[in-house]
């Protein structure tokens, strides 16, 4: 057994998201790893919770479409190819990866359409900008 992935299908425009954080902070449910993906209309939204029946409740009693899925999750250690044995074992089995995305724990990549307006916008949040040179550094 894996763990539950949520995907749930929302309009393509700005502040859809945060509906769906909005919702979910309502229901006491944490988000521990998310992707986004969209096309010119419509985005799909795939979380991984702490409690994935209360996202699905929560979400749904909002009019949120969404899906459960099972996935694998597996923790990597720090090391250059930790990455790469996983792929090389999936490969030689011959499965088919459809998708994979890192699973949240302190940093967040986002593509925004203006990264200078949104650096200025989390002056004083609590948050810290990174750069590549942060991504160099071991994780702890």
């Amino acid at each position: 057994m894996g763990i539950k992935q949520i995907s749930a299908f929302v309009e393509n425009h700005p502040g859809r998201f945060k509906r769906l954080t909005d919702i979910l902070e309502k229901a006491d449910v944490s988000i521990r790893g998310f992707a986004l993906a969209d096309s010119a209309d419509f985005g799909i939204v795939r979380l991984i919770v702490d409690k994935p029946d209360a996202a699905l409740e929560a979400l749904t009693s909002e009019g949120v479409l969404v899906k459960a899925a099972d996935l694998l999750c597996i923790e990597l250690p720090d090391k250059p190819g930790a990455l790469d044995q996983v792929f090389d074992a999936v490969a030689q089995a011959e499965l088919n990866v459809e998708y994979a995305y890192s699973l949240v724990s302190t940093y967040i990549a986002l593509k925004v359409d203006d990264i200078e307006k949104a650096k200025q916008l989390l002056v004083g949040k609590p948050v810290r900008l990174i750069t590549q040179a942060d991504l160099q550094k071991p994780l702890n």
